[in-house]
């Protein structure tokens, strides 16, 4: 058992005063450093008074910006909307960048209302795009009529594209000349399959749309439908100094969206050859099954090209002209997920659901979460786009529905968030807050899906714990570099080979479809238990990719890196592997795990064929030979499946640290190398550690409190002891360091001075405060079977006396046992700091005094019970337009049957000297 050192202060708002503190050892704060929260408009029913009280609130929080998205509105307050983009809109918004600026908080906004991207200015022959390929049996003598319609009898904006009938036996009959035929007939010669191509509309709207946003979601594969979109906008902030830090976009969700009016001859220029030439596979109804994936690869491969074209770039440009960064959640899109995050300034991923930890006491009900986990693997796609193209932010929208409504405590939230931080997101967005006016009755508006980061939350007044975690996180990892030694490539050719429906989206909620199974994914997994540091890589990010003294540079900002590493693969670009060999030329080391198989696609397939493999043949490796090695140029080729013996051999070693159960992110800077390290475990680990950098001087920053310690280390050895659920960030330099030493503990003595009886006293929150009372011994307030205190969500005050002795020679830590769900703590009047996560301790000697002390313990529920009794007494609280409020299952939220949540202080509280 242990925890940090003694330290007077703990800093809840960024600030502390102790011994323990060094400021200059943590960076100066940023707007960006601090996390952000999508800041949802319901009906953009806004007014100044209260957007001034809530950005004052929010600042006051911890926040360092929001993010305006506007939604549908809550019923009864029709009045009070304000168009989208009207005149008063756009002074509203003005107004929020004046009141963010004036609290040194930044403005994001939604470029467009709800998800996807559309709206009123997107008419029918400008919305979201598909195909349908129709089929219709003739038997021979039997009649086609003209004209053709599509078989989806709600299309009112369908062209026929491509007419084509086959015979038994494969033989195509080309129609095209028939597709303008106003009238007449074709008569099959034989029996016969027509499958004809239309283009038509997926119909979709604007989802949440808020008042003047709503409309037909936009063709985001055309370019003159993306353009039409952006010159909306363009004339809506004509002459208006926006001051926006970005513009935004969220995930993509444009449902069936798989076609663009001109797609067959961008097809065609791009491939070389015509797609409806081999309409039968592109149809999935042909016999030659290795033809038709080529097909659909190809397919897939111009869908990317075109959405980052026509769509990500020309968004980029359009945030860039009105001086504002773009950012972009491209998971779900229809492409290679990496390449469309690196489109955009800021590539943002997204947490959604919950994971399991083992920190013990850490509070999952599997009634409360949704049968959902992230992956911190598919984090790094993001993180990696950001990393090899030398931008600086990867974002997150983070917590989307972690637990149900009003059940998430900040102890929930840390371990989480902290999965982010570890595949290298540095800038994290809640999801989220909802705008709700002062005179809305409790609770407020509040946003369909869970975490309600909103001002009438019960631990609102103990967020600031959360985010000055986050906030001192990343003031790290936003001003030093990915320290990743490796970049995996992607094999996004293997993806897109295979026979299913031609569209292919990589949705986060699908990565046991398109993720989990690949080589891919199985030796990422491994390097990373082993201990390696590595950023995805692309074929387009290697074609860009440069080597000086013998590391790979993929950008200019970008650091550099060691080893290319190819998983397995069977289907490989040959303009990839004829870069890759110039890179090894050029003095980089590559390792494949085995050699490709195949090329890519159908194109020009058999002198692609030969190309690659005369590639391959320069290596002259054998063919049953598993470990082989080659000098090629300056550079070095490795084949083999022993993925850790080639490292080696390369003196690239993984970090010991791994095997303690700590996780970790390695980061630099010219003066040193932090490791922030995470113990998600059901144990302490305490035990000396060999890290792979070394240095004069080992600083530990303790992001939790905010103090540094000097921590004694012998040739790259370093003892950590970090609990359970704890953090810690070990700095290594030969320039800077702490002054003062870091006390390890290792014998605790329990003082046993809580022998007076606790009262308790009712704070702030509602319905109505419960009656304050006596306990001889510590409990939550709602094992009384006061039926007040069981409705009650806000804050209670439980305070005792103790009487101790101190000595000098001793640091003092106060265990709160078990908490409902976060605390604030006072000592002789004097704020110790907030308890917000686990192991719920505090260092309090500085503020001990010798006889007396008085102690007093502020404890926040959640809002749970409060909405329970609510729903119990069938009082209308939820009535919005559209989806209105579900639960975490997406069914009608009701909190009557709920079980009474625990709130409150059980403890048992102990004081311990060390």
């Amino acid at each position: 058992m242990m925890k940090k050192r003694f330290l007077a202060i703990l800093i809840c708002y960024g600030v502390a005063t102790s011994a323990g503190w060094a400021q200059d050892l943590w960076p100066s704060v940023t707007k960006e450093m601090k996390p952000w929260t999508r800041w949802w408009w319901l009906g953009s029913a806004v007014d100044k008074p209260n957007l001034s009280r809530e950005i004052k609130l929010l600042d006051e929080a911890g926040f360092g910006g929001v993010e305006v998205t506007p939604i549908y509105g809550a019923k009864g307050y029709e009045e009070r909307y304000i168009p989208f983009l009207s005149d008063k809109w756009l002074d509203m918004l003005a107004f929020t960048v004046d009141q963010a600026n004036a609290h040194h908080m930044g403005v994001d906004i939604n470029l467009g209302t709800g998800w996807p991207f559309g709206g009123p200015q997107i008419d029918e022959q400008h919305a979201a795009t598909k195909l349908f390929l129709d089929e219709i049996d003739l038997k021979q003598g039997q009649a086609m009529s003209f004209p053709l319609g599509v078989s989806d009898t709600k299309q009112s904006f369908s062209k026929l594209q491509a007419l084509r009938a086959y015979k038994p036996n494969g033989e195509e009959i080309n129609l095209d000349s028939q597709m303008h035929n106003q009238s007449g007939s074709w008569t099959a010669p034989e029996d016969v399959r027509v499958i004809a191509l239309f283009s038509g509309r997926t119909r979709q709207k604007v989802k949440r749309a808020a008042p003047g946003g709503e409309g037909f979601t936009l063709d985001h594969l055309g370019k003159e439908p993306v353009q039409r979109y952006f010159d909306h906008f363009q004339k809506a902030f004509q002459g208006k100094d926006l001051q926006l830090r970005a513009f935004f976009n969220d995930s993509y969700e444009v449902y069936g969206a798989n076609w663009t009016d001109n797609f067959l001859q961008v097809f065609e220029d791009r491939k070389g050859y015509k797609l409806q030439a081999y309409l039968l596979d592109f149809a999935g109804k042909g016999s030659d099954k290795d033809q038709e994936k080529r097909v659909k690869s190809d397919y897939r491969e111009v869908v990317n090209a075109i959405l980052r074209d026509n769509f990500l770039v020309p968004f980029t440009s359009f945030a860039n002209q009105h001086g504002a960064l773009s950012k972009n959640q491209a998971h779900g899109s229809p492409g290679n997920l990496i390449d469309l995050y690196a489109s955009t300034d800021i590539a943002e991923c997204e947490t959604f659901g919950s994971s399991f930890f083992a920190i013990p006491d850490l509070r999952r009900d599997s009634a409360d979460v949704r049968n959902v986990d992230p992956d911190p693997m598919m984090f790094k796609f993001a993180s990696s786009a950001t990393h090899t193209t030398g931008k600086k932010y990867t974002s997150s929208e983070t917590f989307t529905w972690l637990t149900e409504h009003f059940k998430t405590s900040l102890a929930q939230a840390k371990p989480e968030v902290e999965q982010l931080f570890l595949a290298g997101v540095n800038h994290v967005f809640y999801h989220g807050t909802t705008y709700s006016p002062e005179d809305v009755p409790y609770p407020g508006w509040l946003f369909y899906a869970s975490v309600n980061f909103t001002t009438n939350n019960s631990f609102w007044s103990h967020l600031p714990g959360l985010n000055s975690y986050i906030t001192r996180v990343q003031s790290i990892l936003q001003t030093t570099q990915a320290d990743n030694e490796l970049l995996v490539y992607w094999p996004i050719y293997d993806v897109w080979h295979d026979t299913k429906a031609p569209f292919k989206t990589l949705s986060v909620h699908h990565v046991d479809d398109w993720l989990h199974p690949t080589e891919f994914y199985k030796q990422s997994m491994y390097l990373q238990r082993l201990g390696y540091s590595f950023d995805f890589v692309t074929d387009a990010i290697l074609a860009e990719s440069k080597v000086k003294d013998n590391l790979v540079l993929t950008a200019e900002k970008a650091r550099p890196y060691k080893v290319i590493y190819i998983p397995s693969t069977h289907y490989f670009s040959e303009k990839t592997l004829e870069n890759l060999l110039t890179l090894a030329r050029d003095g980089a080391t590559l390792i494949f795990e085995t050699l490709p198989k195949d090329v890519n696609g159908l194109a020009n397939l058999e002198e692609r064929r030969k190309k690659m493999k005369d590639l391959l043949a320069t290596f002259q490796f054998e063919e049953d030979e598993e470990n082989q090695y080659t000098r090629y140029g300056n550079g070095k080729v490795y084949l083999t499946k022993d993925i850790s013996s080639a490292l080696e051999t390369e003196q690239l070693y993984a970090e010991r640290l791994a095997r303690t159960g700590l996780k970790f992110n390695r980061r630099v800077t010219e003066e040193g190398t932090y490791y922030y390290l995470v113990n998600h475990t059901d144990k302490i680990i305490d035990q000396h550690v060999h890290l792979n950098s070394m240095g004069e001087n080992y600083t530990l920053l303790d992001p939790q409190t905010g103090a540094t310690f000097k921590l004694p280390a012998e040739k790259g050895s370093v003892r950590v002891q970090i609990p359970a659920g704890y953090t810690w960030i070990v700095y290594v330099s030969d320039t800077d360091k702490a002054d003062i030493p870091y006390h390890y503990i290792d014998e605790f003595q329990d003082e046993k001075v809580f022998v007076n009886p606790w009262k308790v006293s009712f704070l702030k929150g509602g319905p109505q405060l419960p009656e304050g009372r006596e306990l001889n011994s510590l409990s939550y307030w709602t094992d009384w079977g006061d039926e007040t205190a069981n409705k009650f969500a806000g804050e209670a005050a439980y305070e005792t006396s103790f009487t101790i002795s101190k000595k000098s020679d001793k640091a003092y830590e106060l265990q709160l046992g078990a908490v409902s769900e976060s605390a604030r703590v006072w000592i002789n009047g004097k704020d110790a700091g907030i308890v917000w996560a686990h192991p719920f301790t505090l260092e309090i000697g500085d503020l001990l005094q010798n006889g007396k002390n008085d102690i007093r313990i502020e404890v926040a529920n959640l809002m749970a019970n409060r909405i329970r009794d609510l729903d119990k007494r069938n009082v209308s609280w939820r009535n919005y337009h559209e989806i209105n409020f579900v639960n975490i299952d997406y069914k009608d939220f009701d909190a009557s049957s709920w079980k009474l949540m625990d709130s409150g202080l059980k403890g048992p509280v102990r004081l311990f000297s060390y």
